[in-house]
This record gives C-alpha cells, structure tokens and sequence, in this order.
C-alpha cells in the first residue's frame, strides 16, 4: 500500500458481468489485462469467474474453478502484486490460494459456504466482507431500510465478529458496505456520504462504485438524458472515489486502474497528513 490507499483492479472471467463480460472470457487474454493493470499500478488483481451483477445467476463449482485457475497460473510469478480471488466457494477459493492468492473477496461476508471462514483462517489469507441484502438475483426487488448505514454497520460488525471467532485475524479483514449490492440510488448516496461511521469498526474499507448504474442514472439525470452506458462512468467512479477516501476508505476497487489511482494520489498529496489520521487500526501496510 502507498500514500495510504490500495488499488484493487478488477478482472472478470465471465461472459456476462454488467461491464466487461466476454472481454477476457479467453484466460490469455484475461492475463494480459490483469498484467496492464498491474503496471497501471494495481496493488491488488481481483480474479473473479461468477458475475455478481443484479439478476446473475450462480455458477457451477467445475465451472468457476475452469475459468479461473488458468489466469491464476498464468499470473503465478509474473507480477508483484497481491491477488484476490473475487468468490464465495470454499473450494475455488483454497484452490486460489494454493496458485497464489492472498486475498478472499467474498460479497458474501461467509455467508454462503461453511467452509470458507476454515479456508481463509487456515491460510492466513485476507478477507474482504461485503453487505449484500438477500443475493444477486434478488438484492434489487425494491430494497428497504430504516437506516442504510446502521444496517450495513450492523451486518459488516456481525460478520467481523463470525469471522473472528471462526479463526480469521482481525487485522486481515476488509469490510465493503456493498455500494449497489441490494441498495437504491438514495442508499448508494448516503453510504458514501456517512461512509466514515463505517470506521468504528476499526478494519480498512473498501469501496466498490466503478461504472455501476446509479453513477450514470445520476449524469444522465444532470444532462436531461439517458442513463450514461458502462463506457462513459469513469467521471462518477473517481468522483465517489474520492468523496470515500476523504471519508477513510482505502481500498478501491475499479475497472480503470490509472486514472483513478492518479486522482487518488493527488487527493492524498492535498489532504497531507490529516488522511493519515483516518485510516483505521488494522490496514496492513505489506
């Protein structure tokens, strides 16, 4: 990690994720763009081959694990960033981590396989718990809370204290408040705008905004048009980065490596040495 923050570039081994599904379906193809963000400055490379998009369906064990475990090795050696394997399979995941992985990106906070706290305890691995109201096919049917960010705080310290108590160290748990997972765009909004209430629970943040649909519900609302396409989001992604950073996020995870970590050294060049004072106890620092 430098100047406080981590990258997280995304790489998606799916046909059909809400941006990029298709583009690196082929694992050669999905190396090579895993390996430019590396050298666009990518802390981290989030390998995932089960799209999580609103209405995605669950994808067979053999066939996540054959979509992911030739990028991984194809990955093994040639850079020197961490890698992640974006899954809530106990098996996909020790089979990542056995090619490489350091990190368990689960959106299901371990929710969904009683084995994944063993595996990721059991390797010392990091782990990123994301809120999520129900699952992917049905977070979006109207979600509805009293309090977003006392809901979302109540879920990530819940699944803290689980992840804990199943083995796994505090200081390698990430929490993700789950930024269009099974929220609106009023919800989406005020997470990042009272994201810092998230801090209390003393684990880095991650934030999750790149390209999704309420950033180009909201241009295109700004313009009297249409929604903005995938393509045209970057403006938003860097904008809610941002705000969440100057909030204490510091992890991010993006489809646009350098321009977004370009934003965010200059945001941390300006804020000096207060930014410092809002990273939580725990964000490793390797």
């Amino acid at each position: 990690m430098s100047a406080g923050f981590r990258v997280m570039g995304i790489v998606n081994v799916t046909p059909d994720s809400f941006s990029d599904g298709g583009l690196y379906l082929d694992p050669d193809a999905a190396v090579e763009h895993a390996l430019r963000l590396a050298r666009e400055g990518a802390d981290i490379l989030d390998v995932g081959g089960e799209s999580t998009r609103p209405g995605a369906e669950p994808v067979p064990l053999q066939e996540e694990l054959a979509r992911v475990e030739p990028v991984l090795a194809g990955l093994a050696g040639r850079t020197s960033a961490q890698i992640s394997i974006d899954t809530s399979k106990a098996e996909v995941a020790r089979a990542a981590i056995a090619a490489g992985a350091t990190v368990v990106n689960d959106v299901t906070a371990l929710r969904a396989d009683p084995q994944m706290a063993a595996v990721v305890a059991d390797a010392g691995a990091e782990v990123c718990l994301m809120h999520m109201l129900g699952e992917p096919r049905t977070m979006q049917r109207e979600p509805h809370y009293d309090d977003v960010v006392d809901a979302v705080r109540a879920f990530l310290e819940e699944r803290l204290a689980f992840a804990v108590h199943e083995g796994v160290s505090e200081r390698r748990v990430i929490l993700d408040p789950g930024i269009g997972f099974g929220k609106t765009i009023e919800h989406n909004l005020e997470l990042i705008r009272r994201l810092d209430e998230l801090l209390i629970l003393g684990c880095p943040i991650m934030v999750g905004t790149s390209r999704k649909s309420f950033l180009g519900a909201i241009a295109g609302s700004a313009r009297d048009a249409e929604p903005l396409p995938e393509d045209e989001r970057l403006a938003g992604t860097i904008a809610t980065n941002v705000l969440a950073f100057e909030r204490g996020a510091s992890v991010f995870r993006v489809h646009d490596v350098a321009p977004a970590r370009d934003a965010l050294a200059l945001v941390a060049a300006t804020l000096g040495w207060r930014w410092r004072t809002r990273i939580p106890r725990g964000t490793p620092t390797t």
